[in-house]
């Protein structure tokens, strides 16, 4: 006789199948999250900067009416601008990349106000205080608000920043930008838009 008992190989294979049934979801967990970071690149609180710019196919959808209050203390309804094209911006204060292109941004903004464009620009996941400050150190003069809770952005799906919808005169969103964009895309995106009837 061996000396152990049947009941031994029995509980060893309890503790080995208990144990596996606990690692497995964790190593799973562990996995995905690295996945996820891998793909998502930079972070900053809960909301990811795109790295990698580019127009991402969507359907043609009517733009929410949202009410927006901006820096300056009034409110902003986008369904106010129907009969405009629109370029909403999300972005923060915090993320470099935003910070990179709103140079560019300011300078196309001022040539196509007049052509019947309005930017309006939505910093996210960011403090009034720092966001004004950015504002006033880049010169940005189109309206400007916080949507401190993320609302605007969630209604509008946004998935990381800096992120811009384009909305057409009916008030319908036809394109969508993710990443930070260069001259030649905003200026046809644009253009396309106002040549739209």
């Amino acid at each position: 006789m061996s000396g152990e008992s049947p009941h031994g190989h029995a509980g060893s294979a309890r503790r080995i199948l208990a144990l596996v049934s606990v690692l497995l979801p964790i190593a799973f967990l562990i996995g995905l999250l690295g996945w996820a970071a891998l793909r998502v690149g930079e972070r900053r609180g809960r909301i990811p900067i795109n790295i990698r710019g580019g127009e991402v196919p969507i359907k043609p959808r009517p733009a929410r009416d949202v009410t927006l209050t901006l820096f300056d203390g009034r409110t902003l309804r986008l369904a106010d601008l129907k009969g405009r094209v629109l370029m909403i911006d999300f972005w923060a204060s915090w993320c470099p990349r935003c910070r990179a292109e709103v140079p560019l941004l300011a300078r196309v903004y001022t040539e196509y106000r007049s052509q019947g464009v309005e930017f309006v620009g939505v910093a996210i996941w960011d403090t009034a205080e720092a966001a004004e400050a950015f504002l006033q150190e880049h010169g940005i003069t189109y309206p400007n608000g916080l949507d401190g809770a993320g609302r605007i952005a969630i209604d509008h799906g946004v998935t990381g920043i800096p992120e811009k919808y384009f909305v057409d005169r009916r008030g319908m969103i036809r394109r969508k930008l993710i990443g930070p964009v260069s001259e030649e895309v905003l200026r046809r995106m644009l253009d396309d838009l106002l040549a739209a009837q």
